[in-house]
């Protein structure tokens, strides 16, 4: 899995930690504001897209009166105390984090989070320092499936996106680093499950956590 590969680029959310869950949480508790029954209908329809791209998607769908820059100060807010102590890397992640900045591979992050957000919760667990980039999807025209995140990170990482390879647990997530021309691994995540079968199909890779012997014995 690791030839002749030169870089790593990590998601964020359901890939190196356990976080999908509260956003689930965070919309229950968001859409009551409004009155709005909470269906998971929509899901399917955000996953990859931006920050910025949720908070549009959320204003035109759902009629929210708020502006967008509410909305996302909102939900920065609402998240913010619970990356700072409800959430927590998946197994294994600050091990193989370790092991890879030992063998100097340069490791980056590629998430469709917020920077304000992704900075917290690595912050909160000291772990920043083990990226040489973190970019969010805000930074660019489109969002995951489209391989835009992942091609900006690469030509910061100044490394050829064929020498990357790239931890995802959401398909479209996956189908942006194929298309970007990168090697890939899918993480295993209870929030995907349903989907597993399509991540696996897609992906090089496959894990079901960091403790995985790919990992453990590289």
């Amino acid at each position: 899995m690791f030839k002749d590969i030169e870089a790593i680029i990590f998601d964020l959310d359901g890939t190196l930690m356990d976080s999908m869950w509260m956003w689930e949480d965070i919309d229950i508790e968001y859409f009551k504001r409004f009155d709005i029954p909470f269906t998971h209908k929509y899901q399917t329809d955000i996953e990859g897209m931006s920050f910025n791209e949720i908070a549009v998607y959320f204003k035109e769908v759902f009629k929210i009166p708020d502006s967008v820059e509410k909305m996302k100060a909102d939900w920065n807010q609402m998240a913010w105390d619970k990356y700072n102590t409800e959430v927590f890397p998946k197994p294994g992640v600050l091990d193989f984090l370790e092991k890879l900045k030992q063998k100097n591979i340069r490791c980056a992050i590629a998430t469709s989070n917020s920077i304000q957000l992704c900075m917290a919760c690595l912050n909160a667990h000291n772990m920043a320092g083990y990226f040489s980039e973190i970019h969010t999807a805000s930074e660019v025209k489109h969002g995951k499936p489209a391989p835009d995140i992942y091609l900006l990170v690469a030509d910061k990482l100044g490394v050829d996106p064929k020498k990357c390879l790239v931890f995802e647990d959401l398909y479209k997530g996956i189908c942006a680093a194929k298309n970007a021309g990168m090697r890939t691994c899918a993480v295993a995540d209870e929030y995907s499950e349903e989907f597993i079968d399509k991540k696996i199909e897609a992906a090089d890779y496959f894990i079901q956590d960091f403790t995985d012997s790919m990992i453990t014995e590289f």
